[in-house]
């Protein structure tokens, strides 16, 4: 039986600029110990809005959308791909990684989100 995997998503206020140099230092460790572990599969921070593409949907349409946005307050500024033995377990690690940002980068704004990932095939809507 394979252990559940998690994703762990960073949502962050625009424009707080590039974290300190301890933070990096500290997730540089965090990482590291975890990705021994066989718990941080994959991960990464992402740049900002400017560059951004998005697809809308709506009524069955598809439009693009191009970044900057200028309603845009909070976007996704990192990920991570996580895999633990337990829901408990990756509760955890996720609160652990928001520690290390109160701790090392207190005047950030953000949310540590945790999220199982799902094995499983979709089932069709109409189903």
């Amino acid at each position: 039986m394979t252990m559940p995997r998690f994703m762990g998503l960073v949502r962050m206020e625009e424009g707080q600029g590039n974290p300190p140099q301890a933070l990096i230092d500290a997730m540089g460790d965090y990482i590291g110990e975890h990705a021994q572990k066989g718990h941080f599969l994959d991960g990464g921070g992402l740049f900002g809005l400017e560059d951004a593409v998005n697809f809308v949907v709506r009524t069955g349409e598809v439009t693009r959308v191009d970044g900057p946005y200028a309603e845009a307050r909070e976007a996704v500024g990192g990920w991570a791909l996580l895999q633990f033995d337990t829901l408990e377990e990756a509760i955890a690690n996720q609160r652990e990684f928001a520690d290390l940002h109160a701790k090392h980068w207190p005047e950030c704004q953000m949310v540590a989100t945790l999220r199982q990932v799902s094995d499983e095939a979709p089932t069709p809507a109409d189903a």
